[in-house]
């Protein structure tokens, strides 16, 4: 009795890896979108010093109960680490520069804006700060780059430019491009576009209508 033994083509193997590194980059992905989230635990001040007892009794722990091993030095040593870590952690920080802004500017939402160039100037990494009314490029320094009035734009879209993604805007008769690089380059290249779709859709002008019916 004779089996004929199955193989694997190397179509079928890329096809595979190709799936699993699309699987592990989303939710690799998906921690560094939700740990921001995770970490406003700092801007609590009540849930922030809770957290510095925790770990200053933790690390108060590992230095006085491994005593008796051998091995209970290095313990701690480190257990002695967390405890003065705990003691010289910052206070809390109840809002960010970030959230400043956005408040000031009136911004609903504010999103990796990658990389803009503003005419001759030197290319910069930005935020998009988006409200109903206008979005802001804002540099590092929170300084404005670009401010495009939400109810003109006409034109967005994004595309591939090789290993990076392209964000396109255009209204009147300016347009703005932010390029995206790094392994996320395309899925914070989508954040934007959909944060900056939302805020035109809001309005209800031609503009918004006629991107609506060619996205």
């Amino acid at each position: 009795m004779s089996s004929t033994p199955t193989t694997i083509t190397t179509d079928d193997e890329e096809g595979a890896l190709l799936r699993l590194r699309e699987f592990f980059g989303a939710a690799f992905f998906l921690i560094v979108r939700r740990s921001p989230r995770l970490l406003r635990l700092h801007r609590n001040e009540k849930s922030w010093a809770l957290f510095r007892v925790v770990l200053g009794l933790f690390g108060a722990a590992l230095v006085v109960l491994p005593l008796s091993l051998w091995t209970g030095w290095i313990t701690a040593i480190f257990g002695m680490l967390l405890f003065v870590a705990s003691i010289l952690l910052p206070p809390a920080q109840v809002e960010s520069d970030t959230d400043r802004k956005a408040r000031e500017l009136g911004a609903k939402t504010v999103v990796n804006g990658g990389i803009y160039q503003p005419g001759n100037a030197p290319a910069a990494e930005v935020q998009l700060f988006i409200s109903p009314a206008h979005i802001w490029a804002l540099d590092e320094h929170l300084e404005p780059l670009i401010v495009i009035n939400t109810a003109e734009i006409s034109a967005l879209r994004i595309e591939t430019d090789q290993d990076n993604w392209l964000l396109r805007l255009g209204w009147a008769d300016h347009k703005a491009e932010f390029e995206f690089e790094g392994f996320f380059a395309e899925r914070f290249a989508r954040l934007a576009y959909d944060s900056v779709y939302s805020a035109v859709q809001s309005n209800s002008t031609p503009s918004s209508k006629a991107l609506a019916a060619s996205a």
